[in-house]
């Protein structure tokens, strides 16, 4: 129970369909979502394939709680190797294709192969077949949906826009027009194996194992989530509630991370655009928390545009990190990032890092006309470029560590990104914990596998030390590898021994808190298994030269740098917490404890 018991089995190069039966052995030893999807890749790839080859997969993940009455239970993800990064990859999302995905009757769909021309996938309870997508192929996301919803009523879909059918290294999956599986580039994945879109839908029920005791029992859940504090206060602002925070903490990124202090922040920040622009809230399916934010700007030279959000994540890199003050000319990046198909974030800190490249006269002002720090139209300009690789969007195509490659001139000193992947929207030397997080994480420079700064600020981690650092970070990247194999919201506020009582309740498995901790260091391994056989080592747990070498201007952090012994002893620390070696490979002890 909890699973629908079988996934589809996709190849585009011989366009064969099968249904197979899901391995109930490796769903009760890694659950579904990321877990499952870490060890599916790890045994379907050999070394050193390329990301962008008929030999890559695309995973479409669900979990054992997706489309039940658990709260947040519409989320699923995206297991691939990352074309930006080369390492691998989950890439977690909301909406409404999870759930419906599961009611088409499918645990996850393995897509391998490629089409030799533009194709998009119909899944069904009563059908899976593959359609030309030779009319969609140039369409946005938004274009894309909508023809495709018009064809199939009822159905969900999933799409790339134009920068994934160019490969983009960063390109995202869009959902519903507001949900992004943005980070590490699996659209450019679908853009080469040119597959356009999914779409799914169906009648199958999602059965638990215990249907009325686990109906009490996630009811009950529900009211004490929509009762929690911290859930109010996201859905009052959205996640955007945290500009304001990191730029009185010091540790909002601004042009380019050179500070963590934004002079125009309050004109960016949660609450001036619930104040002026917030005409509705949204949220993904079985979700109280919705945080999504409808904004409409009724004046002024973006009147007449509507979106979703921004996100913080959004509002930091596209706003702050390119020193662009208006939030309606950020609304008006976002709205351009989802319809082109490109993750903000990384199109955010790429246009950064081409914005000093120019203050630096490492580019030339006529190569990129007006291309500083708070020139929003230059932004948008530089994002249709990248989208279609026209004239220098080419060089930014592939993100920040490839264009400081071919720049040169010491370029690479700011690019600021760790194994490929640009940081999110926390500034390092703002947030020590951040620091070793982003350096270790199994994605790159990444804030979801654990996020430090409310401790720091609440006083549960001492700012600005690495004092119990290492094993804050190791436990919350556990923690969050198990919850994003259920797959559930990085936002859902639980205690673990109620989420196992859940978990099995709906599928029958007898977990306890520790094994369920330790089901998600399991997955936490896998997933570095697999970036060793890629070639990644401890010199890839490092932070951009900069947060080492140039102290932090203003702000709490201000002379504050990552001493870089410091950190260096915090991440052997981490290694001997996971019982890895000191290259970051872990020991055969800890994979045989670990079933590995």
């Amino acid at each position: 129970m909890g699973y629908m018991g079988k996934y589809l089995d996709v190849d585009l190069s011989s366009e064969k369909l099968n249904q197979v039966p899901t391995d109930p052995k490796l769903t009760e030893h890694f659950i579904g979502g990321k877990g499952l999807g870490a060890k599916i890749l790890y045994d379907s790839l050999a070394a050193n394939v390329n990301p962008l080859s008929s030999e890559n997969i695309l995973l479409y993940m669900t979990g054992p709680l997706t489309g039940t009455s658990v709260q947040t239970s519409g989320r699923w993800c995206v297991v691939t190797k990352s074309p930006h990064t080369g390492i691998f990859l989950d890439s977690q999302i909301g909406g409404k294709f999870g759930h419906r995905l599961k009611q088409a009757g499918y645990d996850y769909i393995f897509v391998h192969g490629k089409s030799n021309e533009p194709v998009y996938l119909e899944v069904s309870s009563e059908r899976v077949e593959i359609h030309s997508a030779l009319k969609l192929w140039g369409k946005g996301t938004y274009k894309t949906e909508e023809i495709l919803k018009k064809t199939h009523p009822g159905m969900e879909v999933v799409s790339i826009g134009p920068a994934g059918e160019n490969l983009v290294t960063y390109a995202s999956i869009m959902t519903d027009k507001t949900h992004m599986a943005g980070r590490g580039g699996a659209g450019a994945v679908m853009g080469f194996k040119k597959l356009k879109a999914i779409v799914t839908g169906g009648t199958n029920a999602i059965e638990t194992n215990n249907t009325a005791q686990f109906k009490e029992l996630t009811r009950k859940f529900a009211k004490s989530v929509r009762e929690n504090l911290g859930v109010k206060r996201r859905h009052e602002i959205g996640t955007v509630m945290w500009v304001k925070m990191a730029n009185e903490a010091g540790f909002l990124p601004t042009h380019n991370f050179q500070s963590g202090v934004f002079k125009e922040a309050e004109n960016i920040s949660g609450e001036y655009m619930r104040d002026k622009f917030v005409v509705g809230h949204t949220a993904c399916y079985r979700c109280a928390i919705a945080c999504g934010k409808t904004t409409r700007f009724n004046e002024g030279k973006y009147s007449g545009l509507q979106v979703d959000g921004p996100e913080y994540e959004t509002s930091a890199l596209l706003g702050a990190s390119c020193g662009i003050g208006d939030l309606g000319a950020i609304a008006k990046g976002n709205e351009i990032c989802d319809d082109l198909g490109i993750d903000t974030i990384t199109a955010g800190s790429t246009i950064a890092f081409a914005m000093e490249c120019t203050n630096k006269k490492i580019l030339k002002q006529q190569e990129i006309p007006n291309l500083h720090f708070g020139n929003a139209d230059a932004q948008h300009k530089l994002l249709h470029q990248i989208a279609y690789r026209e004239g220098m969007g080419d060089l930014f195509a592939s993100g920040t560590l490839i264009a400081a490659k071919s720049l040169g001139l010491n370029s690479s000193d700011f690019a600021v990104q760790v194994k490929g992947l640009e940081l999110a929207g926390v500034e390092p030397r703002g947030s020590f914990g951040m620091a070793l997080a982003y350096s270790t994480s199994d994605r790159g420079g990444c804030h979801q596998r654990c996020w430090t700064p409310g401790a720091e600020l609440s006083g549960s981690l001492k700012r600005f030390s690495f004092d119990g650092v290492a094993k804050f970070v190791k436990e919350s990247q556990d923690e969050r590898a198990v919850c994003f194999s259920l797959v559930l919201c990085d936002f859902l506020p639980f205690e673990i021994p109620e989420m196992v009582e859940m978990l099995n309740m709906a599928t029958g498995f007898n977990y306890t808190p520790q094994s369920y901790l330790q089901t998600g260091e399991r997955i936490w391994n896998q997933t570095r298994l697999f970036n060793v056989r890629e070639g990644m080592t401890a010199k890839d747990d490092i932070l951009p030269k900069r947060f080492y070498t140039e102290k932090a201007p203003e702000g709490d952090p201000e002379g504050q740098l990552i001493d870089k012994n410091a950190f260096e002893n915090a991440k052997q620390e981490y290694y001997s917490l996971r019982n890895w070696d000191s290259q970051g490979v872990p020991s055969a002890a800890k994979l045989k404890e670990l079933k590995l």
